[in-house]
């Protein structure tokens, strides 16, 4: 199975490494294209002041979707017209991706309901409250349940996207990115040295 293209929803807030983690792995697939999307189609920019120019998409086109996390999370989170475009989007997604509070986003949707997933643990308790019908893992990297994956706060993005990689492509494939990256991919889901204590 390849990913002929990763569409990234971007917004106001987004957060840097979120976005750009990802990229540097799947850009370095062969012929894997990486557009970043949003409903207005206009610039996006993220906490750290990176500005990325959009495409707008109303309709949904995109099998492959990564939703990043970030400061903008918490508006859109209970902006019910965005996601209502967000929840069109993944729908018509074969696998979507969240790194860090993306998740919270997703769970708005409900289509994480009955799932497993995990988020950022520094924003755990905000994330988790957007919806208590997803099983929220508050000890793992990475999770994946069904067409998702989600991901841990920031840089494991990295592991997360390194992960769908070998689940695509092989190990082999995701051995030769993180050489030319020179990277130590966190291969193990559960080893979670950010973990939060929910007892």
């Amino acid at each position: 199975m390849n990913i002929e293209t990763l569409a990234i929803v971007l917004f106001d807030g987004f957060e840097t490494l979120d976005v750009m983690g990802p990229v540097e792995v799947f850009g370095r697939l062969p012929d894997c294209k990486v557009k970043f999307i949003s409903p207005e189609g206009n610039k996006k920019t993220s906490s750290q002041g990176v500005a990325i120019e959009t495409e707008k998409v109303t309709n949904p086109q995109y099998k492959y979707l990564l939703i990043p996390g970030g400061q903008g999370t918490r508006p859109l989170a209970i902006d019910k017209e965005y996601i209502y475009w967000l929840k069109q989007q993944v729908e018509y997604t074969s696998y979507c991706m969240t790194v860090c509070t993306g998740s919270a986003l997703l769970a708005a949707t409900n289509l994480l309901n009955d799932l497993s997933a995990t988020s950022n643990k520094l924003a755990f308790e905000w994330v988790t409250s957007i919806n208590n019908n997803v099983n929220w893992q508050p000890k793992a990297r990475w999770v994946k349940d069904g067409k998702f994956y989600t991901s841990s706060g920031v840089s494991a993005g990295i592991d997360m996207s390194l992960q769908v990689v070998s689940d695509f492509y092989g190990l082999q494939q995701a051995s030769t990115i993180i050489k030319s990256m020179e990277y130590v991919w966190n291969d193990d889901a559960s080893n979670d040295p950010f973990a939060v204590n929910l007892a």
